[in-house]
């Protein structure tokens, strides 16, 4: 039964979710580092929120986990180049705190608009300073939406409720996109004209960071008031801090900051500017969806293998999940065996579907392959860190989707790049379950791929086999199964035998001595 650690306070409904799935399950929080250090190790999955760091010194000694599981959307408490490296899957829950993130965001800008956070600190002290406080109205006003995806769009929608007209800059928001949201597409300067308010709801990224820079906030209309509810960094504070002051932003509220927690900052006590401790996913219902989200999620990918909102993985549904298990058989077998054939001479590999599996999600297939093919690299590769060695060796990894019917209802076709050309393998499924190798480097040949076996290359000419089946006969090996191919009569021919015993160097040696033989090589499958 797999085995989870609760390491930060959750909804204690998320436990009984994991019981419920078959999970066991532990709830300790409040660990230091080295007290989550010492029992790691017997935990499968470790569900967290934003208190655990999860350090690469934390992954290597959880020698048998295997997901990480965030309640919320931010991992910046997670190593995930060393999970991905360790092959530990990396999840969150980007979606079930995004309402609750728009409200804030729409709940500061009305602090904005209307000086409520000064107006309650000035009516407390026993002043009534009516005249002081003269705020602006939202309705037809113009909200510039710099990012819109999930949590952008719902800000958009209430926002058009508001009746508010929305300018949106998301270089990945499609023109019908657009026209479904009911927002007008821009690029980013022409927002900076337009906007009376810009919200961000973006991720922090190298093209994102301070993306209201000094520059970008001249640009804006005089008098804009400016909410940031998404990610510390995306826009430069000092140039913010001037920009109140000069009177260029008439207000600005910020949920997020550069560096957290914001103990200090040049921004507090300037004129116009509210905050909050990164409150936009603190409700109630949002941390209850979360820890259950996470649950899920995680219970999924240990009891069936679904992959849900991962951060370093494909994504693969619980319902995908078995009808991809017999591809992703076939796909590990095939990178598996040019892995070994052709080891470190290879450069590229391309990974083809066609028929059936031209209708499935590619993406695990891919990363089944460079497991199978890495696993000469390393014996710790799985689907997660797979891509990721790939990646470390230089690799150059691409995927090739075929609609067209070919000789196999389906069909999986991995090619190599090496120094000598391009050699290819491809495999189907028997059955719609049982994978079976149909070509070898050109040559047609029919084989199971599994346990160990014999790949010899050799001149096809009477009496070889017998020759062959002599030489392990004396070596005390057994023949269990024996697939043939050849190019033509009298050309090159392959073999591929599977061995009941071990095939020793001198074994290899012995039969490399046979007339026309080219080559001979062991191969280990699962």
């Amino acid at each position: 039964m797999p085995k989870v650690l609760i390491s930060d306070k959750m909804d204690p409904n998320a436990a009984a979710i994991f019981r419920e799935r078959g999970v066991e399950v532990d709830e300790i929080t409040g660990k230091t580092p080295e007290e989550l250090k010492a029992i790691i190790g017997q935990y499968d999955g470790l569900a967290i929120r934003s208190s655990t760091k999860v350090t690469k010194e934390i992954l290597d000694a959880a020698t048998n986990l295997k997901v990480v599981g965030r309640a919320g959307i931010g991992v910046d408490n997670v190593d995930i180049p060393a999970a991905s490296a360790k092959g530990v899957v990396v999840m969150n829950t980007p979606f079930g705190n995004s309402i609750t993130t728009a409200e804030h965001a729409i709940a500061l800008m009305f602090a904005l608009a209307r000086q409520l956070p000064e107006a309650d600190v000035s009516t407390q002290q026993g002043k009534w300073e009516k005249n002081r406080f003269m705020g602006v109205e939202v309705t037809g006003k113009t909200l510039g939406l710099i990012g819109a995806g999930n949590i952008g769009s719902i800000v958009a929608s209430r926002a058009l409720g508001l009746k508010m007209k929305v300018v949106a800059f998301d270089p990945f928001l499609t023109p019908e996109r657009a026209v479904e949201m009911g927002v007008e597409k821009a690029d980013l300067d022409t927002l900076l004209a337009k906007a009376d308010f810009i919200t961000l709801h973006t991720p922090l990224t190298d093209q994102t960071r301070n993306i209201l820079s000094r520059e970008n906030l001249a640009k804006t209309k005089k008098g804009v008031r400016i909410v940031n509810c998404a990610r510390g960094g995306l826009i430069d504070e000092a140039a913010l801090k001037d920009a109140l002051d000069s009177g260029q932003v008439a207000g600005a509220a910020l949920d997020v900051f550069e560096t957290e927690p914001a103990k200090d900052s040049p921004l507090f006590g300037t004129p116009g500017f509210v905050c909050t401790p990164h409150l936009g996913a603190s409700t109630t219902e949002a941390q209850v969806n979360v820890a259950l989200q996470v649950a899920e999620q995680m219970a999924d990918f240990l009891v069936s293998g679904g992959v849900t909102n991962a951060l370093n993985m494909p994504s693969l549904s619980a319902e995908e999940a078995p009808k991809l298990k017999p591809y992703m058989a076939i796909a590990e077998k095939l990178g598996s065996l040019v892995g070994q054939l052709e080891g470190d001479a290879i450069t590229g590999v391309a990974v083809e579907v066609e028929g059936h599996a031209a209708e499935l999600n590619q993406k695990p297939i891919t990363a089944a392959v460079l497991a199978g093919l890495m696993r000469v690299y390393s014996d710790t590769v799985n689907m997660v860190n797979a891509p990721f060695l790939a990646k470390e060796r230089g690799l150059d990894v691409r995927e090739v989707r075929h609609d067209r019917e070919g000789d196999y209802q389906t069909l999986v076709r991995v090619t190599v790049t090496t120094e000598s050309g391009d050699k290819s393998v491809a495999g189907t499924l028997f059955g719609h379950a049982q994978p079976r190798l149909v070509e070898l480097f050109g040559i047609k040949v029919e084989a199971d791929l599994t346990g160990t076996m014999l790949y010899i290359v050799n001149q096809d000419a009477p009496g070889f086999i017998g020759r062959l089946g002599s030489t392990l006969g004396e070596a005390g090996v057994n023949i269990g199964t024996f697939h043939l191919g050849r190019r033509n009569q009298g050309g090159e021919a392959v073999l591929l035998l599977s061995v009941d015993g071990a095939v020793t160097d001198g074994l290899r040696e012995e039969i490399g001595k046979l007339t026309g033989v080219k080559t001979v090589k062991p191969l280990h499958f699962a």
